[in-house]
């Protein structure tokens, strides 16, 4: 943890990244030991949003390589329920961006939405807002007492 914090808001971003894709990375944790560093806040808000943001924006970008075709043939699903399918993750889906700020499956859902090709600039926007807010939510907690 000491390396990352070396390079101070840097790390922070870069791990960000990191753990926004399918490394084992635990963000938060530097995130914290910032804070009770010499750093602002809101700089480490911005940085670890912005980093979990473009790792998350990767993950997708990564889903957009698959096919529709792969999951029909090797997962045996009828055409039918591929479309019905489909066409609900572009009426829907980049609402699910929000949701990729959530551990363990949040870098899944970031992968599933590039594959099932949502609107790129709503599931951006979305992610950023999911993310933003959860390190925000977490640097409020700890700066006031509610994560000791």
């Amino acid at each position: 943890m000491e390396f990352w914090l070396e390079y101070g808001y840097w790390g922070l971003f870069i791990v960000s990244f990191l753990a926004a894709t399918i490394l084992p990375f635990s963000s938060e944790s530097i995130l914290v030991a910032m804070i009770f560093g010499d750093f602002d806040p809101v700089l480490l808000v911005v940085y670890a949003s912005i980093g979990n943001w473009l790792g998350g924006l990767t993950s997708y970008g990564i889903g957009r390589l698959g096919k529709w075709e792969w999951v029909e043939r090797f997962l045996k699903i009828k055409h039918k329920t591929v479309e019905k399918w489909q066409r609900k993750s572009e009426k829907y889906g980049a609402v699910f961006g929000l949701l990729t700020w959530l551990p363990i499956i949040g870098d899944p859902i970031a992968v599933a939405l590039g594959f099932a090709r949502t609107h790129f600039l709503m599931t951006s926007v979305y992610m950023l807002i999911g993310k933003t807010a959860r390190y925000a939510l977490v640097s409020y907690l700890l700066l006031h007492g509610f994560l000791l």
